[in-house]
């Protein structure tokens, strides 16, 4: 059984397990002779209380009258690096499993694996995808509701709550810290060089994109770098978030009951994500259909925005808000996402990112402005 130490780095594996994961390699008849882990005698006792992360440890059997040895190894966490979150650490370890018996001359992978939280070993080597299932859950998208005003521009009492409740939502689950310098760190970096936000998206515009000058991606690029560097020292900032708060994963039934979807990008992160993840598609749809933020859709902005800023008190996140708008403006402007905008609204969008990160307070008063 896998029994926490009061850490994340080591746990008590059970001898058991081992047999039974190697005896599903190799064969009911294997017999387990001992457990080291190397750098030690390899005479010591095969005592597994403190498995610990990122130790190699050999495993000797006798199949067939032969002695055989093989080592089993995990991946330790690290506070920065890019191995923070076990799906990190799964990546590299499948991967792994794949590349090594391709290269001539390197020690060959025998299977890759992983630890139920019965203390079980199961075998993934031979998987070449993955999948999740969830369960179903009824409900219409918020992304409906944001259509209807578009087409009607008339709020009732339900937008107005939906709104506050998806606010009170960010506010309640941003109350959740977490202190982790590095993993802080590493977020604010993924923002800017990750494939599924700022520089992926960079790179899925079209190579003849005739809305912006020429040098408008490499300026922008430019001024993430240097906001990722003012940001990466509020490591006190780090939180609960969902990481991709937008309509589309925002599933209503009756009144303001929801459930969100698709959670991304990992557990903690800066809370400015989610917030600029959904009011980015207040202006969205605003500038479609009043080419600047007024109406209906000026109401829901300010809404949410002074609800979250009067309960959490979060000033700062004025300070920090700028490269997730400008990162959620390049999807929403995006050829590829929406290749139906009009040209006034995609160059507005563009222009509001452009003057996000050019700004060092974020005004929520002069949202026009920026466009």
């Amino acid at each position: 059984m896998i029994a926490m130490n009061g850490s994340v780095n080591s746990f008590n594996l059970s001898q058991n397990a081992v047999l039974d994961y190697i005896r599903s390699l190799y064969g009911e008849k294997v017999k387990l002779q001992r457990i080291w882990r190397i750098g030690e005698n390899s005479d010591a006792d095969a005592d597994l209380k403190g498995f610990g992360y990122g130790c190699p440890y050999v495993i000797e059997f006798i199949k067939e009258e032969k002695i055989c040895r093989v080592v089993l190894e995990t991946m330790r966490p690290s506070d920065g690096f890019g191995h923070d979150h076990f799906s990190d650490r799964a990546q590299v370890l499948i991967w792994q499993h794949s590349a090594f018996n391709k290269l001539p001359g390197h020690v060959h992978s025998i299977d890759a694996g992983c630890f139920e939280d019965t203390g079980k070993l199961v075998s993934v080597g031979r998987c070449s995808e993955y999948f999740i299932l969830t369960e179903f859950i009824e409900g219409s998208l918020y992304s409906i509701d944001l259509d209807r005003l578009k087409a009607t521009g008339e709020l009732n009492s339900f937008d107005l709550s939906r709104c506050v409740a998806l606010s009170d939502y960010l506010v309640d689950i941003h109350k959740t810290r977490c202190a982790s310098a590095g993993l802080y760190v590493r977020r604010i970096r993924d923002l800017v060089g990750h494939g599924e936000c700022i520089m992926g998206l960079l790179d899925s515009y079209p190579k003849e994109f005739t809305y912006v000058r020429p040098s408008y991606f490499v300026d922008f690029e430019k001024a993430c770098v240097e906001w990722r560097w003012k940001l990466k020292e509020r490591t006190h900032r780090l939180c609960q978030v969902h990481g991709d708060f937008h309509p589309w994963n925002l599933l209503f039934r009756e009144g303001t009951d929801f459930t969100t979807l698709d959670r991304s990008r990992g557990e903690w992160g800066e809370p400015a994500c989610d917030v600029a993840a959904l009011t980015i598609n207040y202006l969205f749809y605003s500038l479609q259909k009043y080419g600047k933020l007024d109406g209906v859709f000026d109401r829901l902005f300010k809404l949410f925005w002074e609800n979250y800023l009067q309960k959490t008190g979060d000033l700062e996140i004025l300070e920090v808000v700028q490269p997730f708008y400008a990162w959620r403006s390049l999807v929403v402007a995006s050829p590829t996402w929406y290749p139906n905008l009009s040209t006034e609204v995609r160059v507005k969008l563009l222009n509001f990112a452009q003057n996000m990160l050019q700004n060092n307070t974020f005004n929520i008063m002069k949202v026009n402005s920026y466009f």
